[in-house]
């Protein structure tokens, strides 16, 4: 039942007890309803609530709290953006797909959060970056 409640807050558009950042991960999280969002912040790729979750789980990494979104702590875990592209190499290997959402706006002239947007989509059906690809295996695209 409680997953249900936070795959709600999250397809919802944000609501005003959320800060505009979350309004703003929120809307791009219901366009990749199925993906894991990874939302860069700064020197970090973040994701939240059961995407959290699901990422400490699979990546062995920290799951915290951090501030709250509806009246409820949300749910958070994080890598640095220089370890992205091993991270990614894990998930797809785990059938996993992901969602990259940058920060395409000017940090330093932007009024309220700055502009984001999913700059590319990895599946493992789609995958053809060379980085992410097993060198010793072989790769059927279809």
């Amino acid at each position: 039942m409680q997953k249900e409640t936070i795959r709600s807050k999250i397809s919802a558009a944000g609501t005003d007890d959320d800060t505009p950042m979350m309004q703003q991960y929120k809307r791009i999280k219901a366009e990749y309803p199925e993906t894991l969002v990874f939302y860069r912040m700064g020197d970090f790729y973040e994701v939240f609530f059961s995407d959290a979750e699901k990422a400490a789980r699979l990546l062995d990494i920290t799951l915290t709290r951090r501030g709250q979104s509806a009246g409820e702590p949300v749910v958070m875990a994080g890598v640095p953006f220089h370890s992205l592209e091993g991270y990614l190499a894990k998930l797809i290997k785990l059938g996993e797909s992901v969602a990259i959402c940058e920060q395409v706006g000017d940090v330093a002239t932007s009024k309220g959060p700055v502009e984001r947007k999913v700059v590319r989509v990895v599946t493992p059906g789609t995958l053809t970056d060379t980085e992410l690809l097993n060198d010793k295996n072989e790769s059927i695209l279809l």
